[in-house]
C-alpha cells in the first residue's frame, strides 16, 4: 500500500460528497435542453453594414442586453441568449411554443420614430409623380378609409430613444392600443411639436411601417402619446414589450430556426432513460459476472464515476440534451474499457506467478499508458466538436469530456484504492477471473493483401453510393432550407399531403413517412413553415395536427456549418496523428490515423447506403468513432511496444502478430461493453437519436476490423519496406 493511500481516500470521499451535494436535488441543479422539454433557439444575424461605423464595436453585445431585457419580460424561464462569432447572436427559449410570437419579439428592432406629414400640394403632387423631393419620403399608411400614401419629412422629430414607458391601454371603441410616457427632454420636445403644429399629421412609424398618422388637436404637455393599428390584445402587449426592453442598436436577421414541441421532448426523454438505463445495466451486470471480484469493484468504481458526472454537469450548470445522454451512456462504455485493460492486465500477471498484491500493481501500471492515450486522443475529438459544433453537439461534447475524465479518476484511483485496501488485509486474495477468449494464435497478417482488397471494395461501393445520392445525403443543415416534422390525427396519404403543399406553391417538397402513417417529414429548398402549416390546415382542418419539430437554416449558415464541420474532421486527424507521433513513432501514428480515416470513410458509405441523412448529430457520432476507433490500435500498439523491447530474437512482423492475438481478447471486450451502450441506444432510444446510434454500431465493430487488419497491416508493411 503506497504511502498516498490515505490522502487517495480522503480526497475520494472528498470528490464524492462534493458532487452528491452540486447534483441534489437533481431536477432543480441540471437543465433540460430544448430537444428534452421542447423549445426553440433562433440564429440571429446582425446587419452590421446598416449601422453607422462609429458604433458597430459593440453592437452585437448591445444587442445582447436589449434581448435579454426582452426574454425577461416575455417570462420565459432560464433562457440563454449568447454571442457567437463577431455579428451573431443565439437565443435558447426552452418551453417556447409560440414559435411566431417569439420570432416578432425577438427580431423586431423596436425603432420608433415621430414623423410631420407634408400638407404641401406641391410636393405631394411631385412625390405623386414618383419624385419625392430632398428630405422627404412617400410612404403608405393605413386608415379608416384604407390604404394611401403621404409624405413624410424624413429626419424624425421625436424617436424612442426618449421613451420611459410603454403599456397596453383602449381607446373609445374598446380596441386596444400602446400608451407611450416619454422622459423629460421627450416631454419637452413632444409639448413643443405638438404647439407648433396644431392641425397637421404627425405619423407614428416603427421600423419604418407607419402605424398611424393622426391630426394633432391641441397641445400636449404631459409626454404622453399612443399607437393605434387595428391590434389584437396580444399584439398590442407584445409591442408594448418591445418598445419598453428598447430598440435593437441594429436591425437583425433570423438565419436559423430551430424547434422542438413539447410532446416529442417527453417522447425524446422517455426513450432516452429507457435506452441509458439497460446500456447502463447491461455494462453493470456484465463486469462481475465476467470478473467476478475484479468486476464488482470496477461497478463500485463506476458508481463513483456516475456521480462526479452528475455533479460536474450540475457544477458548470449544463444543460443536458439528447445527444447528452448518448454521450453520458458512451461514456460508461468507455469508462469500462480501463477497467477492462487493467483486469486483462491483472489476470497477465496472475498467470505469471505472482502473488494478488504484486499483480494488482503491475496491472495497473501496465495498464495505465494505454488509459491515458485513448482518453486523450478521445478528449481531442470532443474538445473539436465542442469549437466546432453548436447546440446540442455541445452538449455531447461537454458530457462526453466530463465523462472522460471522471472516468479516469474512478478506475485509476477509486479502484485501485478498493484493490490495495483487500490485498493488504488477504495477501492470498482471490482474483480468479472467466476467460473465454484465450490467447490465439491466429496469423492475421497472412490475410492482410485480401483484407486490402476487401477494405478498397467496401469503400469505393461506400463512396460510390454517396457520390451518386449527392445532396440528398444532407439534412437542411448543410444544404439549407426548412424541415417540419408533422404529426397527424389520423392517417394521411402521402400523396394528398404532396398536392396540399405544391397547391400552396411550395415546389418540389421531399415528403416521408416519419415511423407511422401519421407523423411526416416535410423538406423544402425555402422557407416554407407558414406554407407548410397552411397546407397541413386545409387538409386535415383545425386541431387535427400539431408541429413536432421545425429546423430552418439559411444558406449561408448552411455553408458555414458544412466547412466547420470538414475542420473539425481535418483537426481531429490532424491532433491524434501529432499525439501519436509524440507517444510512438512516425509511422505507427500515421497507421492509426489512416485506419480511423479508413473507419470514418467505411462509416458514411453505410449511412449513403442506408438512406441516411447526414447531420450535426452525425458529425457528432463520425468524430466520436474517429476517437475511440484508434483506442483500439492504442491497444495493439502499446503490446507491441513494450514487447519490441523483450522479444528481441523475433522480427517485426511476428511481433506485431503476436502483439494482435495477445490484445485480442481485450480489443472484442472492450468493444463490446462500448456497444452495449450504442445498441440499447438504436434499439430503444427512439427515432431521435435512431440514426446517431446507427452511425456509432456501425464504427465502433469496423474499428475491431481495421485494428488488425488496416492499421497493424500497414505498420508491418511499411515497417518492412
Amino acid at each position: 500500500m503506497d504511502k498516498y493511500y490515505k490522502w487517495k481516500v480522503l480526497l475520494i470521499v472528498a470528490v464524492v460528497t462534493f458532487s452528491i451535494w452540486k447534483a441534489y436535488p437533481l431536477q432543480e441543479k441540471i437543465n433540460l435542453g430544448l430537444d428534452l422539454q421542447g423549445g426553440m433557439q433562433l440564429l440571429l444575424q446582425i446587419e452590421a453594414d446598416k449601422v453607422p461605423a462609429e458604433h458597430r464595436q459593440d453592437a452585437t453585445e448591445r444587442v445582447v442586453e436589449v434581448i435579454r431585457n426582452r426574454i425577461d419580460e416575455f417570462g420565459v424561464r432560464e433562457p440563454v441568449i449568447t454571442k457567437q462569432g463577431k455579428n451573431q447572436v443565439v437565443v435558447q427559449l426552452p418551453g417556447v411554443t409560440d414559435r411566431d410570437r417569439a420570432k416578432e419579439i425577438v427580431g423586431k428592432t423596436a425603432h420608433l420614430e415621430f414623423k410631420l406629414v407634408s400638407d404641401n400640394s406641391d410636393l405631394i403632387k411631385k412625390a405623386e409623380e414618383g419624385k419625392a423631393p430632398e428630405g422627404y419620403e412617400y410612404k403608405e399608411a393605413k386608415g379608416p378609409a384604407g390604404a394611401a400614401s403621404i409624405l413624410l419629412n424624413k429626419e424624425a422629430v421625436l424617436t424612442g430613444d426618449h421613451l420611459t414607458n410603454a403599456s397596453v391601454g383602449f381607446d373609445q371603441y374598446g380596441q386596444p392600443i400602446v400608451q407611450l410616457q416619454f422622459d423629460k427632454a421627450g416631454a419637452q420636445i413632444f409639448d413643443r411639436i405638438t404647439f407648433q403644429n396644431i392641425g397637421k399629421q404627425l405619423a407614428i412609424v416603427l421600423d419604418g411601417k407607419i402605424h398611424s398618422s393622426p391630426v394633432i388637436r391641441d397641445r400636449i404637455p404631459n409626454g404622453q402619446a399612443q399607437i393605434s393599428g387595428n391590434f389584437t390584445s396580444q399584439e398590442a402587449s407584445d409591442l408594448a414589450l418591445v418598445l419598453r426592453a428598447g430598440a435593437l442598436p441594429a436591425p437583425v436577421r433570423i438565419v436559423e430556426e430551430r424547434s422542438v414541441g413539447p410532446s416529442l421532448g417527453r417522447d425524446s426523454i422517455e426513450k432516452g432513460i429507457r435506452a441509458g438505463i439497460l446500456g447502463t445495466a447491461l455494462v453493470f451486470l456484465f463486469m462481475p459476472v465476467y470478473y467476478l471480484l475484479a468486476g464488482l469493484i470496477a461497478d463500485i468504481g463506476l458508481i463513483v464515476y456516475i456521480m462526479m458526472l452528475i455533479g460536474s454537469l450540475a457544477l458548470f450548470h449544463s444543460s443536458l440534451t439528447l445527444p447528452g445522454i448518448a454521450g453520458f451512456i458512451l461514456s460508461i462504455g468507455m469508462a469500462v474499457d480501463a477497467n477492462v485493460l487493467i483486469s486483462e492486465r491483472m489476470r497477465e500477471e496472475l498467470e505469471m506467478g505472482k502473488p494478488p498484491r504484486a499483480a494488482v500493481s503491475a496491472g495497473y501500471h501496465r495498464a495505465f499508458a494505454a488509459i491515458l492515450d485513448s482518453n486523450v486522443t478521445t478528449l481531442i475529438t470532443s474538445a473539436l466538436l465542442f469549437v466546432f459544433g453548436t447546440g446540442p453537439i455541445k452538449g455531447f461534447a461537454v458530457t462526453l469530456s466530463f465523462g472522460l475524465i471522471a472516468s479516469m479518476f474512478s478506475s485509476l484511483t477509486v479502484t485501485r484504492v478498493i484493490f490495495d485496501y483487500l490485498a493488504k488485509q488477504n495477501p492470498n486474495l482471490n482474483l480468479k477471473m472467466m476467460k473465454l477468449i484465450g490467447v490465439t494464435k491466429i496469423h492475421f497478417l497472412k490475410g492482410r493483401l485480401f483484407a486490402y482488397g476487401f477494405s478498397a471494395l467496401t469503400l469505393i461501393i461506400g463512396i460510390s453510393a454517396f457520390f451518386l445520392r449527392g445532396k440528398a445525403n444532407f439534412g437542411v443543415e448543410f444544404t439549407g432550407g426548412t424541415l417540419i416534422h408533422v404529426e397527424f390525427k389520423k392517417p394521411v396519404e402521402a400523396a394528398l399531403l404532396r398536392k396540399a403543399l405544391e397547391k400552396e406553391g411550395i415546389a418540389d417538397p421531399v415528403i416521408q413517412y416519419y415511423g407511422t402513417q401519421n407523423q411526416f417529414l416535410i423538406k423544402t429548398q425555402q422557407s416554407d413553415t407558414k406554407k407548410i402549416e397552411k397546407a397541413a390546415l386545409g387538409m386535415a382542418g383545425e386541431n387535427q395536427f400539431q408541429i413536432l419539430r421545425v429546423d430552418e437554416v439559411g444558406p449561408a449558415v448552411s455553408g458555414d456549418l458544412k466547412t466547420k464541420a470538414l475542420w473539425a474532421v481535418f483537426w481531429s486527424s490532424i491532433g491524434i496523428l501529432i499525439y501519436l507521433a509524440f507517444r510512438f513513432e512516425l509511422k505507427f501514428a500515421l497507421a492509426a490515423v489512416i485506419a480511423l480515416l479508413h473507419d470514418t470513410l467505411f462509416t458514411f458509405g453505410v449511412y449513403a447506403l442506408s438512406g441516411r441523412e447526414i447531420n450535426l448529430p452525425i458529425v457528432a457520432a463520425i468524430l466520436t468513432i474517429m476517437g475511440y476507433s484508434v483506442n483500439d490500435t492504442i491497444i495493439t500498439f502499446d503490446r507491441v511496444r513494450e514487447n519490441l523491447k523483450i522479444a528481441r530474437k523475433k522480427s517485426f512482423s511476428e511481433i506485431v502478430e503476436l502483439s494482435i492475438n495477445q490484445t485480442l481478447g481485450r480489443t472484442l471486450l472492450t468493444s463490446l461493453t462500448v456497444l452495449f451502450g450504442a445498441f440499447s441506444l438504436f434499439l430503444f432510444g427512439g427515432s431521435g437519436i435512431n440514426d446517431f446510434a446507427f452511425t456509432l454500431c456501425v464504427g465502433f465493430t469496423i474499428g475491431i476490423y481495421s485494428t488488425v487488419f488496416v492499421a497493424s497491416s500497414l505498420l508491418v508493411d511499411w515497417k518492412a519496406r
